[in-house]
């Protein structure tokens, strides 16, 4: 039960960081970001990167209550980590091509 109340409490978090995105807020707390640079700034589609955050977040938020309502089954937890691991990669890729300035 503790599980779930603090995977609930993690993914409720990650929510709202992805409000805080989506609202056009937060860019102190995109990483590599906020230590850029304005020149670096320059080169960077703040609204698509704000995007792929907030998408992010959304992701994590799902993969945080999966564990619990998963229980003990260690393969099937072991297979969402990995799609985790798969999904945050390919985010990462996306924020640092689709976000430039062209």
């Amino acid at each position: 039960m503790i599980v779930m109340i603090v995977s609930i409490v993690f993914a409720v978090m990650f929510l709202v960081l992805a409000v805080i995105f989506l609202m056009g807020k937060g860019d102190m707390l995109i990483a590599g970001y906020n230590t850029a640079s304005e020149e670096e700034r320059k080169t960077i589609d703040i609204k698509r990167l704000r995007i792929v955050m907030a998408v992010l977040m959304v992701v994590t938020a799902v993969f945080c209550t999966i564990p619990p309502l998963l229980g003990n089954d260690k393969n099937s937890i072991l297979v969402a980590t990995a799609i985790f691991v798969v999904i945050t990669i390919v985010g990462v890729i996306i924020a640092n091509t689709w976000a430039k300035k062209k």
